[in-house]
C-alpha cells in the first residue's frame, strides 16, 4: 500500500449460527461459533505487521469479540454508526422467506419495514467514512456485512443501492484506498478470506 495515502481496513465479523443459517441478523445480538472464534484468531495474524492510527468496532458482540480475538480490543474504540443494518421485521428471516412474501425486494433498494432504509444506512456510513479519512494514517474497522457493503458503495460515490454488489464472507478482510490521490478512491482488495478455515 501507498504509505502516503491511507488505507481503510473492512473486517466483517467471524461466524454466527445465524450467518451460517442466512437469516438476516441486524440488531440481535449473537456470539461467534467455535469456526467465527478460530477464523477471528487467524484474522489476527493476517493483518500482523500492520500499524493503525485507529481502530473501531460495532458495539455488537459478534463484531467486538471478532476484534478481541483478533487482538484489537485493547485499542479498539466502539463507534455505535458502525452497527449492521436494523432489519425490522425482516430480522431473524432468510431471503427465501422474504421473497416468499415479497418476490421483488432487495434489500438495498427496498430497505426493511420497521427497520432502516438504504438511505438511513448510507447516511451512516458517510458519518464513519468522514470520520476515518479525518484520521492520519490506516484504519482497521470491524462490522457486520451488510453495513461494510454499504460503507464500499458510499467509499466510491456509488448511491446505497450500488451495496448490493459487494458480496462479503464472514471474518473476510478487505481494503478501501486511493489511487494517486485522495480524489481518487479505489478499493484495494475486496473479501480476502485466504486466512479462514472453511
Amino acid at each position: 500500500m501507498n504509505n502516503l495515502l491511507p488505507t481503510i481496513y473492512l473486517v466483517r465479523h467471524g461466524e454466527t449460527a445465524w450467518s451460517l443459517s442466512g437469516q438476516h441478523t441486524g440488531l440481535t445480538d449473537l456470539p461467534l461459533t467455535e469456526r467465527g472464534e478460530r477464523n477471528a484468531r487467524r484474522l489476527g495474524q493476517q493483518l500482523a505487521g500492520l500499524h493503525f492510527a485507529k481502530v473501531f468496532t460495532s458495539p455488537l458482540q459478534r463484531a467486538t469479540r471478532t476484534c478481541e480475538l483478533a487482538g484489537f480490543k485493547p485499542v479498539a474504540e466502539v463507534d455505535r454508526d458502525l452497527v449492521e443494518w436494523n432489519y425490522g421485521d425482516y430480522e431473524g428471516l432468510r431471503s427465501v422467506e422474504i421473497h416468499a412474501k415479497q418476490p421483488r425486494w432487495e434489500l438495498f433498494r427496498d430497505g426493511c419495514p420497521g427497520g432502516e432504509s438504504p438511505l438511513q444506512v448510507a447516511a451512516r456510513a458517510d458519518q464513519v467514512l468522514n470520520r476515518a479519512r479525518g484520521i492520519p494514517g490506516d484504519v482497521l474497522i470491524f462490522s457486520s456485512g451488510h453495513f461494510l457493503r454499504m460503507v464500499a458503495a458510499r467509499w466510491l460515490g456509488l448511491e446505497p443501492v450500488g451495496g448490493e454488489y459487494f458480496a462479503l464472507d464472514t471474518a473476510s478482510v478487505s481494503a478501501l484506498g486511493f489511487e494517486n490521490t485522495k480524489n481518487h478512491p479505489v478499493i484495494r482488495f475486496w473479501n480476502n478470506t485466504s486466512h479462514v478455515d472453511i
